[in-house]
């Protein structure tokens, strides 16, 4: 077998993977890739074709079915991926077509038929023969609506369109939402993060415009930098570190605070809080309810020379047995991750608009836990990787009117204004809140929403 066809099978089997056991792609496709022994550049080829072929799962399937003259449903799973990887490589890759067809051909007949090779064949070559632009407009015309027709040609499903339109147009800015779903399909430049007095940004990396501790490389392996450091240095969104630092920053730090990170998995915000109360003589610890992730935070931790107990309870459940607590506490609560599709593809896919009430109302019990848990004048940094606004603006909502005139707001986005190096551009919200929401498209960071209550 070739380079580059080990590089497919790796990738196909990845989004085999992804379907079948519901694995995840970041988590699964370095190991496949090491174990494969691609080269640096098979490598990126085998990545492109995985995260390509699950962010554009949605548009390849209406290709698919107008090319194959039946629902995708109707066709075998382990056919139709490859048909998917297929798709991708003829419509958004250079990848030759005799090659794309012919390799995406040779899996189907290794792993399923020969008669369902013939299949594939064909629904390949006929996808194989008009452009690009030719397909985008045949799905498009099939749309029933014109949500349906954004969810057909930017891969998002209907009922995500219509959340980031709400979520936009709640600072005014609904006219962005076609920038937002192109930039959901685009791959995410890797950041990086220097946990604060512990590591120093490289003299010749180039420094990212908001966070004070973050920069992006000229090139290189990033995962180099980081063991080369110790894991002082490491790869996080830009906006996960603004999260961890609008708490530390929203006001100055009296040694011998206290603090809490309720939801700490997997730690790379854990650390960075870890590194800031080390600078300033504060005390942190984390909670994670679920032990695998719990002991992904410890090895975030390993980095930093400070002791952080790491306890493995519901948040709720900690909280209310710590009244009036902690000086400071990070609740980066469960959430769909609508956020991340850039980064997780395949959870655009997997959550559904009923998943919604249930995570709600987890958001809701472990806010109010945290602020239960405050001592008067503590601050709560309430975060998540989703701008839903159920998740976001209606929970901090529902939990200041829970607690009346004992909590008030502290502007997020004016704590974001003064740590950052450059303007962020972090627009008011509808409700008159302080929330800060973080856009991809506008700030090339996963669509973080932060915000800060204090205890009165």
């Amino acid at each position: 077998m070739s380079a580059v066809a080990l590089a497919r099978r790796v990738a196909y089997d990845t989004i085999r993977a992804v379907h079948e056991s519901d694995a995840y792609a970041n988590l699964l496709l370095p190991t496949s890739i090491d174990r494969a022994g691609l080269t640096p550049a098979d490598a990126a080829l085998a990545t492109e074709l995985t995260y390509g072929t699950l962010r554009r799962q949605g548009t390849y399937d209406a290709v698919i079915a107008i090319a194959a003259d039946r629902a995708v449903a109707d066709i075998d799973p382990a056919v139709l991926d490859a048909l998917r990887l297929g798709v991708h490589q003829l419509l958004s890759t250079r990848v030759a077509s005799h090659a794309a067809v012919n390799e995406s051909v040779e899996l189907v007949r290794t792993d399923v038929s020969r008669g369902a090779a013939g299949f594939a064949n064909a629904v390949l070559r006929r996808v194989s023969r008009d452009t690009p632009g030719d397909w985008m407009t045949r799905v498009a015309e099939a749309a029933r609506s014109d949500d349906e027709r954004l969810g057909l040609v930017s891969s998002h499903p209907v009922w995500i369109v219509r959340a980031f339109r709400r979520a936009l147009a709640a600072e005014g800015r609904a006219s962005e939402l076609e920038a937002l779903l192109t930039a959901d399909n685009a791959s995410p430049r890797v950041t990086m993060a220097a946990l604060p007095g512990l590591a120093e940004v490289p003299v010749d990396a180039r420094r990212t415009p908001f966070s004070p501790a973050g920069f992006r490389l000229g090139g290189g392996d990033p995962e180099g930098v980081v063991t080369e450091s110790g894991g002082r240095i490491r790869v996080q969104d830009e906006g996960s570190q603004l999260a961890a630092l609008a708490l530390t920053r929203a006001r100055p730090v009296s040694v011998g605070e206290r603090w809490l990170d309720l939801c700490a998995g997997p730690g790379g915000k854990t650390a960075l809080l870890a590194a800031e109360a080390l600078a300033h003589g504060a005390r942190l610890e984390a909670n994670e309810v679920s032990p695998a992730r719990a002991g992904l935070v410890r090895k975030a931790l390993a980095a930093v020379p400070l002791e952080v107990p790491v306890s493995e309870e519901d948040g709720r459940v900690l909280t209310a047995a710590a009244p009036e607590t902690y000086d400071r506490i990070l609740v980066d609560a469960p959430c769909t991750g609508l956020g991340a599709l850039r980064r997780r593809p395949e959870a655009r896919w997997r959550k559904m608009p009923t998943d919604v009430p249930e995570l709600t109302e987890l958001q809701r019990e472990l806010l109010s836990g945290a602020v239960s848990a405050l001592k008067p004048g503590g601050i709560v940094a309430y975060v998540t990787c989703s701008p839903h606004l159920a998740e976001t603006s209606g929970v901090v909502a529902d939990v200041r009117r829970e607690w009346g005139a004992a909590v008030e707001e502290v502007s997020a986005r004016e704590v974001i204004r003064d740590l950052a190096a450059s303007d962020p551009d972090l627009q008011p919200q509808a409700d008159g809140s302080g929330r800060a929401q973080l856009w991809p498209h506008r700030h090339n960071t996963d669509a973080m929403s932060i915000s800060l209550l204090r205890r009165v």
